[in-house]
């Protein structure tokens, strides 16, 4: 898998976990009525700083491996939904928009494997 492919993961990965804590922290805030507003200040700048990051990184990952505008536009709609990221990624990598060969087995092909330094 290519570095932009494994970057590119990572951080929509970490933008779905943020969002999901920051559910909970929405929930705790106004559901539970918990003390400290339920964390949302701090959980909440936490997923700011995941959700521009996120942003950011489609649009390099977009470029780098050459994306065309509509599966541009689907990766950056993808992080306005809980968990839409990962679901994006995944079905990315699936695709081979992430640089990586599908194959029908959903291994990937032995063009994927970097030869082995002798």
């Amino acid at each position: 898998m290519p570095p932009v492919a494994r970057w590119f993961r990572v951080v929509a990965v970490a933008e779905a976990v943020s969002w999901t804590a920051l559910l909970v922290a929405m929930f705790l805030k106004h559901v539970v009525h918990a003390a400290h507003e339920g964390g949302v200040p701090v959980v909440g700048g936490i997923h700011g700083a995941g959700f521009t990051l996120y942003v950011l990184t489609t649009l390099v990952t977009a470029r780098r491996v050459r994306w065309d505008p509509r599966t541009t536009v689907l990766g950056l709609v993808a992080s306005v939904p809980p968990f839409g990221s990962i679901v994006f990624e995944r079905w990315a990598e699936r695709t081979g928009r992430l640089g990586v060969t599908p194959t029908r087995s959903g291994r990937r092909s032995l063009a994927d494997v970097s030869p082995s330094q002798d």
